[in-house]
């Protein structure tokens, strides 16, 4: 359908299609999220399948010229993205046990990079450069499936600490693997001796990357503090800031991820301001969901039952398959083993590697990057194998995660367990079962909030009520300013 918009002139038609693509794109991911959420299942997934519905291997309504021509978007959502994850690295909770949650993400995140390095590299027998970038791909895990059941549960306690400790952290060390992995794959296919010194290097660009986005954390603070800038331009100069960061790191074609992260949690400790936050995740949805979709549209389904020679003989869908199976386990083996060394109690030890199942939105965004580095067929069969991985984790990791969260009574079912509510009546006597279920009733009914809006919706529409109040205001005083004029002249 959109093809035949083509037929006109180039340029007038390109902008057409490009502008209903991105409607449909918008309204596809949005139509599919009504089908899964009576299915139960994450809005990741009907974005995938919404972008595969609609791509090139399926109905083919959206051209691929619209796909190749939005891979900035992948760059913009994981800016996004790494910005918001910055906000779980508060120093003074990190202070409390910021060695063991080291020690914890380093097992769990090597574990799974190593057993997925073995597999692909000495059991599959695939490219050496291939099995690099996936094994580093491993380690990465979902922050937004973990925190979303963590505010649906309601989970706290010191089993959740170390849960977001974990993967802020998680994301940074997958980073790191990436960024040395995809220099060593280009290295192998441009045929040029991978040194110590290169490594070197790698670390010193990441490292660059970091202070850059602690300068950014710092710039943001200052310009949007409250008594030299009013809150209706937050988002504004937060938004402005993230995207000429992306640009950057763009024209130097390093991921911006670490030093997006970096700079969110300057921001935080320097200014302790959460709701710049959650305005930016109710901003950010449509982003997020446009690239989603987009990485359904690059799933080539055919590719997954066909062996690619470039990587290996194996096919991709048994190759994602193992992938799925392996990281699940290094993850948990991993996890479990930094628990143990750090002393942890048991039921950290034991359900911490169940919850960090999900891989999504960091290891989707770092394939695209790694296709787009890579290019060709090895590209592709990255992206293939990532996205068809990330739709069974997301099937299954959200109900890992709260079944985590529950083992380790992190929260509860149990009315008991919920409130507190005192036994004995005022004159001694113990309360029958009916008494007591009628006072946790009644203190329930007083905590609950008066509204169902969610805190990233409150934020976003507190600054959108501010900025109109400004508007009008500015309005008001100049009717006002003319009004004093004309009577002064009479």
């Amino acid at each position: 359908m959109i093809n035949l918009l083509y037929n006109g002139s180039q340029s007038e038609t390109s902008v057409s299609a490009t502008i209903i693509s991105i409607s449909l794109i918008l309204m596809a991911g949005f139509l599919m999220t009504r089908i899964t959420k009576k299915l139960r299942l994450p809005n990741v997934t009907a974005y995938i399948v919404a972008g595969i519905l609609i791509g090139p291997h399926c109905l083919n309504i959206v051209p691929k010229s619209i796909i190749s021509g939005t891979s900035f978007l992948s760059d913009i959502s994981l800016a996004f993205i790494a910005f918001s994850t910055g906000q779980f690295f508060k120093f003074d909770i990190l202070k409390k046990n910021g060695v063991k949650v080291i020690c914890i993400a380093l097992f769990e995140a090597l574990l799974a990079s190593v057993l997925v390095f073995i597999l692909t590299f000495f059991i599959l027998r695939l490219n050496l450069a291939f099995s690099i970038v996936l094994a580093a791909l491993a380690s990465a895990t979902a922050p937004a499936s973990i925190m979303m059941t963590i505010r649906q549960t309601g989970a706290k306690g010191d089993f959740v600490e170390t849960l977001l400790q974990v993967i802020a952290i998680d994301d940074i060390l997958s980073l790191l693997a990436y960024s040395v992995a995809i220099s060593i794959a280009l290295n192998s296919f441009s045929g040029q001796a991978f040194s110590i010194s290169k490594i070197f290097t790698l670390v010193l660009i990441n490292l660059a990357v970091l202070l850059l986005g602690v300068i950014f954390g710092i710039i943001l603070k200052l310009m949007i503090q409250p008594k030299t800038r009013s809150s209706d331009n937050r988002l504004i100069i937060s938004i402005s800031l993230l995207f000429a960061f992306c640009g950057i790191c763009t024209i130097f074609e390093i991921s911006p991820l670490l030093g997006c992260m970096s700079m969110g949690t300057v921001y935080l400790n320097l200014s302790a301001d959460e709701k710049l936050f959650k305005q930016l995740n109710y901003f950010s949805p449509p982003f997020l969901l446009m690239f989603f979709v987009r990485s359904g549209m690059s799933f080539n389904i055919p590719a997954l039952v066909n062996s690619n020679s470039t990587i290996g003989e194996s096919s991709l869908l048994f190759i994602g398959i193992l992938y799925f199976i392996t990281r699940i386990i290094g993850k948990y083996l991993g996890a479990f083993l930094g628990a143990v060394l750090t002393k942890k109690n048991k039921e950290t030890r034991t359900y911490l590697g169940l919850a960090l199942v999900p891989q999504a939105g960091v290891a989707i965004g770092l394939a695209a990057l790694g296709a787009r580095t890579l290019k060709g067929e090895v590209g592709n069969a990255l992206e293939t194998i990532i996205l068809a991985s990330s739709v069974l984790y997301e099937l299954i990791g959200p109900a890992c995660a709260k079944l985590s969260l529950y083992l380790s009574k992190s929260y509860s079912n149990k009315l008991e367990d919920i409130v507190e509510v005192n036994e004995q009546t005022p004159d001694g006597k113990e309360k029958s079962q009916l008494e007591l279920l009628i006072d946790r009733i009644q203190k329930i009914q007083t905590e609950l909030p008066v509204h169902s809006i969610n805190e990233d919706e409150e934020a976003f529409t507190e600054a959108a009520e501010q900025q109109n109040i400004g508007f009008w205001g500015e309005i008001q005083k100049q009717n006002l300013k003319e009004t004093v004029r004309k009577r002064r002249k009479k």
